[in-house]
């Protein structure tokens, strides 16, 4: 029969790499069913208990002991393996890189590496946020593997790292590469001109690879944490990682890679990008790309693309497009299309935000009122609230005629757009009343009219007249939306100069050296990849007993 014995250390602490393998160790061992060694949290102990590896006598274990079970043949095999625990953590950390010196304080680690500018977070949650503070008050950047960091302490974190010109990845940021030297889970990869920022840790290793098989080289590849583009945090990491690489000599080309953004982080990350003046590559990871290029924009439908088209572009020149300097307004696009409505907002819902429309892509975008614009909106005209009792807008141009004169009137408008449809059933003539209303609009105000002509040359209408008209009035014309809206968010994205981040480029550059807390195998990788760095021998303030930490915190305060 078989026979489960435990050992409970108080406080005691080591990673969670550490503990795998001991757990491994214990496994292999002659007459050994089965073991577990985790930090005996409720949620290791419910695994546990879920394995059949959690007896009565456990449940004694505080979330802060290490609980260390072994289910052995017999009595005498248990307490053999329980007696080797020692010597097999023993044999673990020989076969590190890590047997000198480790030092217990941070302080104490950054005085005997002075040249680290880096550090790297690998401690449980509930401690990472107050150890990322302390890198920060050491003047040093870090790299926060650790998860189940609270967002109120990423946003506090990520303003007080902006303060002092510093960079926070993560938390729960896998992969980051800097100066050739891979953080986390990244790749060992060429050293180029192509710099990434991305939110996604697997996306950043999918792309890196991808570019090195296809022959470019990485310059940096910055992680921002999975939370990075959620409204609340507002892609502070994202945003400060392309600025810094726009100003760094090292990079020609940007990769932009994450997880859908929210529509306000997505917009503000790609007017940074718009305005960096070098050519930025944008996967947002099953969100709609709005163009295959906007200007210096070029947008990828999948990770290896994005990859393809970096390499490709590598030393082309910059492409800078020309921007409104002063407030364009808003958007005002009135459509008689559906489609070509809701082809619109899927193409604008990147770039300008707040977005609103009667035809949604989602929820944040439902128009309060279909009769009233706000802010930017694409209205289609053809919807069953504007057509019941009148002709549909291919076809009457009146109640769109009306809503121009109503958004001409809006101080707030600074574009108005609108499609013209050409063909059979269609309005004989739109520009003869169409053109001009926008001459008086022209003439009165400052706000630009585009219009889109969809038809062909063989159209009843005579396209070639139309567009002749429209321009005449004083209108800008496009016959496809692509280029339509290229030419909207050139005019409605505002040119402004990025923020050099000086200091961050300088340790960025330099030869990278950096203190680790928690995992010893990424203190280990360092070493391998030739970097400078120190491992320190981080403890649980007061041995994990979080309300004696709290006083020891307050006295020392």
């Amino acid at each position: 029969m078989s026979v489960t014995k435990i050992e409970i250390r108080p406080g005691a602490y080591y990673d969670s790499v550490v503990l795998m393998h001991l757990q491994r160790a214990l496994t292999d061992l002659e007459g050994v069913e089965d073991a577990g060694v985790v930090m005996a949290t409720p949620a290791n102990c419910e695994l546990l208990a879920d394995g059949d590896l959690y007896p009565e006598m456990a449940e004694s274990a505080k979330s802060d002991d290490l609980l260390i079970v072994v289910k052995a043949e017999n009595e005498t095999s248990a307490a053999g393996a329980l007696a080797q625990v020692d010597a097999l953590i023993s044999a673990r950390r020989s076969t590190s890189s890590s047997t000198g010196f480790r030092p217990r304080s941070l302080e104490s680690a950054v005085k005997n590496l002075p040249s680290a500018r880096w550090l790297l977070v690998s401690v449980p949650g509930r401690y990472a946020a107050d150890l990322t503070r302390k890198g920060l008050s050491e003047n040093l950047n870090v790299f926060l593997y650790s998860d189940n960091v609270s967002l109120e302490d990423e946003i506090a974190l990520k303003k007080e790292a902006s303060k002092k010109g510093l960079l926070v990845m993560g938390p729960d940021c896998g992969t980051a590469i800097i100066n050739r030297v891979g953080l986390g889970f990244a790749n060992r990869v060429r050293k180029g001109s192509i710099g990434l920022v991305g939110a996604s840790g697997t996306g950043l290793q999918a792309v890196t690879s991808a570019i090195h098989e296809l022959g470019g080289g990485i310059s940096h590849a910055i992680g921002t944490g999975g939370r990075d583009l959620k409204k609340e945090v507002g892609g502070a990491t994202a945003i400060q990682g392309l600025e810094a690489l726009a100003a760094d000599d090292q990079t020609d080309l940007i990769v932009l890679v994450s997880k859908p953004p929210s529509p306000d982080v997505a917009a503000k990350l790609l007017s940074t990008a718009q305005t960096c003046g070098k050519p930025v590559v944008v996967n947002f990871i099953g969100y709609p790309a709005p163009a295959a290029r906007l200007g210096n924009v070029y947008f990828a439908v999948n990770l290896h693309e994005a990859a393809r088209i970096s390499v490709d572009q590598t030393g082309s020149q910059p492409l800078l497009s020309a921007f409104n300097r002063e407030s364009p307004g808003y958007l005002r696009g009135l459509f008689s299309g559906g489609t070509l409505a809701v082809e619109a907002v899927l193409a604008l819902q990147n770039i300008l935000f707040p977005l609103y429309s009667n035809v949604p892509i989602s929820q944040n975008q439902i128009m309060a009122n279909p009769m009233q614009s706000e802010q930017h909106t694409i209205v289609d005209l053809g919807e069953d609230v504007f057509t019941q009792g009148r002709l549909h807008p291919m076809m009457d141009n009146d109640l769109r005629i009306r809503r121009m004169r109503q958004e001409a009137d809006d101080p707030d408008t600074g574009t108005i757009w609108l499609d013209v449809v050409l063909g059979e059933g269609a309005h004989s003539n739109p520009a003869s009343e169409l053109a001009p209303v926008i001459q008086e609009i022209r003439a009165k105000t400052r706000i630009e009219c585009i219009v889109l002509i969809i038809g062909t040359s063989d159209d009843p209408q005579d396209i070639d007249a139309q567009a002749e008209a429209f321009r005449a009035a004083g209108a800008v014309v496009f016959f496809n939306l692509q280029e339509t809206v290229e030419h909207i968010a050139a005019r409605h994205i505002l040119q402004t100069a990025p923020s050099k981040q000086r200091g961050l480029i300088e340790d960025l550059n330099l030869p990278f050296s950096a203190v680790n807390a928690g995992l010893e195998s990424f203190y280990d990788s360092l070493i391998g990849q030739g970097a400078s760095a120190i491992h320190m021998e981080w403890r649980p303030p007061a041995g994990g007993n979080e309300k004696l930490a709290g006083i020891l915190a307050k006295l020392k305060g």
